[in-house]
């Protein structure tokens, strides 16, 4: 009998009502548009009618290509229609993502990346204008999309399409599959912006029947040279804490994939390649896959040999060129555009890769860090996805075998986390302090955890221009913060280390001061650079590399 019930039951629930809700709402608007085509003046009305208040919107907007045209459309909306959406967005970059709270159109936000309006959405979570859902790393965020944030609607960007929806995302395909997927096989609507409506795509990045509109913006999408590092910018104090990089960490455990973040630090490194690391006689030994976006300052070595493999979260300005005609080096489609791709390029740094070396604000005693502070809610990006050991890792290497400190014979190797760090920064603000600005976030943003960036057990090595810390070889939580404060110079954690306790380390290998890597502080010097000004970058790329304006001057 109660068989019979459950049957009877069954019959009468629809499985499709997601599929039906969809179909409702694009009945709505089959009358302003063209099938697929929304016409560009049309786009806010479109908008009002696809969206429902309370729909879970995923805004494409990574630090560098933005959905601009869509989100500035946004903003548009009549907010008496539709309120109280659910923003979900990898980076909070431009004013109008915020704008869209202060009008009243959305209440809540999940992201993984606030640099540019960091100070702005600090102050409007202390004035209840917004709720936040949670700081995410991005592969976090994008899994999330999957499970408990599928997106209601999509809203992306891309180069060009054609009338039938395909897209063509070119070097700068960077997020948009993965948000267009979340939401393409969940019944969710997706739009896409593109530059250009074309009968003739390059090649196919996203297939049409993913995509539910694409509208032609009033103007191309935004486009940041993020990863643009001017060398004359760069310091010698930089160029030793990166000859030091180069000999006691890159030489020392053989690292031969590898991500570098964004920063003067890594750029001095990737020009000391052709030089410094060409006089040690490193080049094919070191250094040989990257996991990075295109760095301009990587194009020495690149022409120098010492460069196998590129792979990028997303494109750089003015390397389209050059891109196109290295294919034995990037990843490249067969019209010759770089195919990027953010989660895949997430997923190589967190699990492919030997070493992550990266920077940070603040760091306490025991090495954990964060890039928030008070009263600037950033978040990390991709930064913490990268720079931790992964546990599911089962591949070696040596640099990951020389992690090993066991001879148990269940023993493991370990993925090199680097922090490199100058001890203090701009506004003589000590890096090294002896608590986290973001406990302090935490508490007044009413974040269940503190935002840390790297927690302090997954970092291997702290590099600082006082030495190099291996903290993987310290065997107490006590020796620990002896190692840190060593290299923390005259800060407050680096005022309690004393001359008996760096002995000690030194003898033991957990400490080296420049010196003990045959460095004298004297030799860095900016002529050890393989290229002191984009110019010559300009021409170690045989002239193929483009600069945006405001990096030329010539």
């Amino acid at each position: 009998m109660s068989q019979l019930v459950n049957q009877q039951i069954a019959k009468k629930r629809s499985w499709t009502t997601r599929r039906d809700a969809k179909a409702k709402r694009l009945s709505k608007v089959e009358k302003m548009t063209c099938g697929k085509v929304i016409a560009t003046e049309n786009i806010v009305q479109v908008l009002e009618e696809l969206l429902v208040s309370g729909d879970r919107v995923v805004l494409e907007g990574n630090n560098q290509k933005q959905a601009s045209f869509l989100s500035q459309s946004l903003t548009e909306i009549n907010p008496n229609k539709v309120n109280q959406l659910h923003m979900i967005m990898s980076s909070i970059s431009r004013p109008e993502h915020l704008d869209i709270f202060e009008k009243g159109i959305a209440n809540k936000v999940d992201f993984s990346y606030a640099g540019p309006q960091s100070l702005r959405m600090a102050q409007m979570l202390e004035d209840g204008q917004l709720t936040m859902g949670e700081i995410h790393t991005y592969v976090e965020l994008y899994g999330r999309l999957f499970i408990d944030l599928t997106p209601s609607v999509a809203l992306v960007a891309a180069d060009k399409a054609d009338a039938h929806g395909n897209l063509y995302t070119g070097p700068n395909t960077e997020e948009t599959p993965t948000l267009v997927e979340a939401a393409a096989f969940r019944d969710g609507i997706v739009i896409a912006q593109v530059n250009e409506l074309t009968d003739d795509l390059p090649r196919v990045d996203i297939p049409g029947s993913w995509v539910d509109f694409i509208v032609v913006a009033d103007k191309p999408y935004q486009l940041e040279p993020l990863f643009t590092r001017d060398p004359r910018h760069i310091t010698e104090l930089q160029i030793l804490m990166a000859m030091m990089t180069i000999r006691g960490v890159y030489e020392r455990h053989q690292v031969e994939s590898l991500n570098h973040g964004i920063g003067f630090n890594t750029a001095a490194i990737e020009l000391l390649l052709p030089t410094y690391g060409e006089s040690l006689g490193l080049r094919g030994k070191i250094c040989k896959h990257w996991a990075l976006n295109p760095h301009p300052t990587l194009i020495p070595a690149i022409e120098s040999g010492w460069v196998d493999s590129v792979h990028s979260f997303g494109g750089e300005v003015g390397m389209e060129q050059y891109i196109a005609a290295r294919p034995d080096v990037f990843f490249t489609g067969r019209d010759g555009s770089m195919r990027s791709n953010r989660t895949l390029c997430q997923l190589a740094g967190q699990y492919a890769v030997d070493l992550f070396i990266g920077s940070t604000l603040q760091m306490d005693r025991d090495g954990n860090s964060s890039t928030v502070t008070a009263g600037r809610l950033a978040g990390f990006g991709g930064a913490p996805n990268m720079g931790h050991d992964p546990g599911g890792r089962r591949h070696s290497s040596p640099a990951w075998l020389n992690m090993m400190t066991a001879d148990d014979p269940l023993a493991k190797g370990k993925k090199l986390v680097v922090q490199m760090v100058e001890t203090f920064q701009a506004g003589n603000q000590p890096v090294f302090v002896d608590s986290l600005d973001a406990i302090k976030v935490r508490d007044d943003a009413n974040l269940e955890t503190t935002p840390v960036m790297i927690y302090g057990e997954d970092v291997t090595h702290v590099v600082t221009e006082e030495g190099i810390a291996y903290l993987y070889k310290t065997d107490s939580i006590e020796e620990r913060r002896e190692a840190i404060a060593s290299i923390a110079g005259v800060t407050p954690i680096g005022l309690k280390s004393t001359v008996k306790s760096k002995l000690k380390l030194r003898e033991k290998g957990i400490l080296a001061l420049p010196e003990d890597l045959q460095i004298r502080r004297t030799d860095a010097k900016r002529s050890l650079l393989a290229a002191k000004s984009v110019e010559e970058l300009v021409d170690w790329s045989d002239h193929l590399y483009h600069p945006p304006a405001k990096f030329r001057s010539w």
